[in-house]
């Protein structure tokens, strides 16, 4: 593996979105293909990503749950203060769809989990946006809900451009395939030579 030094983080992340979409046959307005932009340049610095907490005599970081995270955006006290936490969780859940589905394997929650409860969170978003920034953003966050897999697939596509998949990963990307139909987990089960059954999903399904 290369490492590529990039003038600008978030040029580099606008280029290979851009690209990515385009190579998954993703069509997305600009505006949202800018806010997922803006995303994961925000995440790549991990004090944004993961909130500092006391433990003793140290600090530590974590990732909050996503239950957590839901239960207290729903508690928040104000509309606003809803709105932000409904945000946040939807940027969390996408970002760490995108770019560390291959961990979720070894984990009790699994990228369907975190699929779910993004969309859903842009969704509510959506419907529910009531400050002027909320509104602005609103055409952002339905997209973002009904275009969720598909967009995780790109981010995915973004962090395995220089990665070789073994046979455990072969296993991987027909579980997530089954999990989630996620287009592109088929189209690379067909470039490694596996056709997948589509009896495993609708027995999923049911």
């Amino acid at each position: 593996m290369t490492i590529q030094p990039v003038a600008s983080l978030k040029e580099f992340f606008r280029d290979a979105l851009h690209d990515a979409l385009a190579h998954q046959q993703v069509a997305v307005e600009d505006q949202t293909e800018h806010y997922v932009v803006n995303l994961l340049t925000l995440f790549s610095d991990a004090d944004a990503l993961f909130e500092r907490e006391s433990g003793g005599s140290e600090q530590r970081s974590r990732l909050k749950p996503l239950a957590m995270m839901l239960g207290e955006a729903l508690e928040a006290p104000t509309h606003e203060a809803r709105c932000r936490g409904l945000q946040r969780l939807g940027d969390v859940s996408l970002f760490i769809a995108g770019f560390f589905s291959a961990g979720f394997a070894r984990k009790l929650v699994d990228i369907d989990y975190h699929i779910a409860m993004g969309g859903r969170a842009y969704g509510t978003l959506a419907d529910q946006a009531g400050n002027p920034r909320a509104r602005t953003l609103r055409t952002v966050f339905a997209e973002l809900a009904t275009k969720f897999t598909p967009m995780v697939d790109a981010l995915n596509e973004i962090s395995e451009s220089a990665y070789q998949h073994s046979d455990r990963d072969r296993l991987r990307l027909y579980e997530l395939w089954v999990k989630t139909g996620s287009e592109r987990s088929r189209a690379l089960l067909r470039r490694l030579g596996i056709e997948p059954a589509p009896a495993a999903r609708s027995l999923v399904a049911h």
